[in-house]
């Protein structure tokens, strides 16, 4: 339940009082009574009724802190925070101090690896990295589309209807089934030399714009010429790409042309030769009818007792015919295997022909062979050309990459030809076994036949020989009726051989270029160049070892940030900038201290935290400047403070506050020459004292190590409220070292963009195995345009400067005017008036 207190400043501290001392009766811890005490007095939405906040100011947490340790009364310590107090930014610095303070009580926020905010950080630091390399690719790419010779496509699409000339009659329909294979064998021979030099002689056409300068036209043509099967349909598409786009589109016509022309003379040529083989056997079988009949006829008249049959006689008879007509049918298989083998034998040599015959029969079910290679070879062959293509418009035809496409084309090439080859062989020696396996059934039918003619001779010899010839010349009968038949029909075939090709669409001069694509090619631009410069800025970045944010400081050395301290103008001097919290309290400098003086306060018990040790992986960090600040403003807060220069390498803290100390310091008083009271400095500010380094000595580590420094260490931390002691840097000596190992706690302190990934975690590696107490990292000299908006709130002399500025992550700012405060009843108390 929050706490108002309405009452004088005397009944308020009496009541913070009992309350925290009521606390630390019950041995409650002290996280949780800071806990406690803020929700009932620091509650950001009770703010507004409670009128202590304008009494306490910007340093209302320091104020708590200081009611803890009671080093002053209340009344002094609430004057001395009503003078620092500016109006509207009381709140706003109260949440700032907040949120250092829980990150020091929960060991710093959180984070770990490369987040989306770090990347977007490393983005941002390469911003104009990324903007140069997206400008560069977009003007190479306009520069590109200015001097790029337009391309122009032509395309045409056919549609081949697969068909080829019949032998002998078959059940199933006479249209054929497309196959894959047969479309990429028409595909390649678009592509052929014959139909490219068909192509050329065409008159007009060598002499071309296009080919002006080419000196082998016709591989330049085959190259060239796209021919591609569609994927989901049996269309056969061309096209051809060309600076000049009417001789583009004859150059396509012309192709589709000499194709159609090639096509049919190859398949009236093809029909030819079967249609000579058959004639051939109908003569010669016509012969043997002739010879049969004459013989059968003579034979009767010289048996006239062929006349008269028995009942016997008719059953042997029936069974003759019977094998004499499949011995016939055998027979015609046989000779069509045999025509099919000598077919395919005297076109073997030519394998165009030879694979438009095989791919009739094999329509047919004649022959049925597999050529899944061959098709995915093809498919591999269009891919590496249309690769090639590309290449070629982007590269020199002598470039490495086009060459080695060449030579893989051409091995490709070679593979399709040596698969064509085994192909032929294969198909002759399908159509030879089943030569040799109708020859071998026509025999055993032959051979029954034979047996059933003996019998036949043996019941009537007359008859049965008579039966014999009669056999023979129905079958000689029917197999040449069956050629008389098929030679009619191939003659058909022939006629309409040539009509299975349909243009679909008829190739037309384009009237806007293909290549280059505008759009297409500014978007990859420009795609490219940002991922470019992504890349680039991150290659920076991981190069870059400095550490550049608060955020990337805690990922990488797993410490709490305990404040960050805005840059300093360069011409301050070592006095102004060692005394900013006392010259210029105002300043957003000055309140970056209060804060790290807030987060350590909040960060430990005093009684564990009177001796704080500040040092740093490296020299020029900034660690002196910030003890000297730290421990003015620790002394501002009512801290009796003390600050010892462990710094015998190069002291600056008497140049700081101007101490003219001889040779009297802390290496005379361990030496025993003077006593600490003797050596002690007091400055100008109220409550802070310096114990000046003094002569210097060989043999500082030594001396810093010694039992005398021990003790005099455990004296002056009962003297003082804090020990501030300012060490040489971590990495170059082991002073700090030796300085952490008996101090409560040590502050370290990195200098933002300077300090580098490598040394920062050595340091802190160092003083942990010494067992030090590490309290978290200070950030030093972060740019005011860097993310830490808060501080980017206020002008060099503290005002307030106009603009709508988000405050910094993490700290919440509310606004309480002035005038609404002199207007509203309950933040009246007579503190006011006065």
């Amino acid at each position: 339940m929050p706490l108002y207190i309405d009452s004088q400043p005397t009944a308020r501290l009496s009541v913070l009082s009992s309350i925290l001392q009521a606390l630390q009766r019950a041995q409650i811890p002290r996280m949780l009574c800071v806990s406690f005490l803020s929700r009932m007095t620091l509650s950001p939405w009770n703010i507004r009724r409670e009128p202590v906040r304008r009494y306490f100011g910007t340093g209302y947490s320091d104020s708590i802190s200081a009611l803890i340790y009671a080093p002053k009364t209340f009344s002094e310590m609430t004057d001395q925070n009503r003078r620092r107090t500016r109006g509207s930014d009381v709140i706003s610095q109260y949440e700032n101090n907040r949120t250092f303070a829980r990150d020091a009580l929960q060991g710093g926020p959180r984070s770990a690896g490369i987040t989306s905010e770090s990347l977007v950080q490393i983005m941002w630091r390469g911003r104009w990295l990324i903007l140069l390399a997206t400008i560069l690719a977009v003007a190479a790419a306009v520069v590109y589309l200015v001097k790029a010779t337009p391309i122009y496509s032509s395309t045409s699409r056919i549609y081949v209807e697969q068909s080829g000339p019949k032998i002998f009659s078959e059940t199933e329909t006479s249209v054929m089934t497309q196959s894959k294979n047969y479309l990429y064998t028409q595909s390649e021979l678009l592509k052929s030399t014959p139909i490219v030099a068909a192509v050329l002689d065409v008159p007009g056409i060598a002499q071309m714009k296009t080919l002006a300068g080419v000196d082998n036209s016709i591989a330049y043509l085959k190259k060239e010429l796209d021919v591609s099967v569609g994927k989901k349909d049996d269309i056969i598409s061309l096209s051809f790409n060309s600076p000049y786009p009417a001789e583009a589109a004859q150059l396509i016509n012309e192709a589709v042309d000499s194709y159609i022309t090639y096509h049919a003379t190859r398949k009236r040529s093809t029909s030819a030769e079967v249609l000579k083989i058959l004639q051939s056997e109908k003569t010669k079988r016509g012969k043997e009818l002739t010879e049969k009949l004459t013989t059968m006829l003579d034979f009767k008249k010289e048996n006239e007792a062929l006349a008269f049959e028995g009942s016997r006689g008719n059953i042997v008879i029936t069974r003759l015919e019977r094998l004499s007509q499949e011995l016939t049918e055998a027979q015609l298989a046989t000779i069509e295997s045999k025509s099919a083998y000598e077919s395919v034998g005297e076109m073997v040599s030519d394998p165009v022909k030879l694979k438009q015959f095989i791919e009739a029969q094999r329509a047919r079910g004649i022959y049925v062979s597999t050529d899944s290679a061959k098709a995915s070879l093809r498919s591999k062959l269009d891919q590496l050309e249309l690769r090639r293509a590309d290449r070629r418009r982007q590269l020199k035809s002598s470039h490495p990459a086009v060459m080695a496409l060449e030579t893989e084309i051409a091995h490709v090439k070679a593979q399709i030809a040596d698969l064509d080859a085994e192909f032929a062989r294969a198909q002759l020696a399908v159509a030879e076994q089943q030569y040799v396996s109708a020859k071998k059934k026509e025999g055993q039918i032959a051979k029954y036949h034979n047996e059933q003619r003996k019998q036949a001779l043996d019941l009537n010899e007359q008859l049965a020989q008579y039966t014999i010839l009669q056999s023979d010349w129905e079958q000689t009968r029917r197999l040449c009726d069956i050629l008389d038949e098929r030679i009619k029909e191939l003659n058909v075939t022939e006629d309409v051989g040539a009509l299975n090709i349909s243009i679909l669409e008829v190739a037309r001069a384009a009237d806007k270029p293909s290549e280059p694509e505008k759009a297409a090619c500014l978007a990859k631009a420009l795609i490219m160049g940002f991922m470019l410069g992504i890349g680039l800025a991150l290659l920076r970045d991981w190069m870059d070892h400095r550490l550049h944010s608060a955020e990337e400081i805690s990922a990488v050395l797993n410490l709490p940030i305990l404040g960050v301290v805005p840059s300093m103008p360069r011409r301050l001097s070592i006095a102004d900038r060692g005394q900013k919290v006392h010259k210029d309290s105002d300043s957003p400098v000055a309140e970056a201290y209060r804060t790290i003086r807030t987060a350590v306060f909040f960060g430990a018990p005093k009684n564990q935290a009177k001796t704080i040790l500040v040092t740093s992986p490296a020299p020029a960090d900034g660690k002196t400047t910030l003890v000297s600040n730290l421990a003015i403003a620790m002394a501002q807060a009512g801290q009796k403070t003390l600050i010892i220069d462990g710094d015998f390498r190069k002291p600056m803290q008497q140049k700081i506050f101007n101490v003219n100390h001889g040779d009297v310091g802390l290496s005379s008083t361990l030496a025993g020459i003077t006593t600490s009271g003797e050596a002690i400095r007091p400055t100008e500010i109220e409550g802070l004292e310096l114990l000046p380094c003094g002569a210097s000595v060989p043999n500082p580590s030594e001396l810093l190590n010694s039992d005398g420094f021990a003790q005099l260490l455990e004296i002056l931390s009962d003297r003082y409220d804090r020990v501030i002691i300012d060490s040489p840097p971590v990495m170059p000596v082991t002073d700090a070292q030796i300085l952490a190992a008996i101090c409560d706690v040590t502050l370290l302190v990195l200098r933002a963009k300077k300090s580098t990934r490598k040394t920062s975690q050595q340091a802190k590696d160092g003083l942990s195995s010494v067992g030090a107490h590490i309290l978290g990292a200070l950030v030093n000299d972060v740019q005011g345009n860097g993310r830490y908006g808060y501080y980017n709130g206020y002008g060099r002399n503290g005002k307030k400067k106009t603009g709508n500025r988000e405050p910094a992550a993490g700290v919440r700012r509310t606004v309480v005017s002035p005038s609404r405060m002199a207007k509203d009843s309950r933040w009246r108390t007579p503190l006011m008036k006065t």
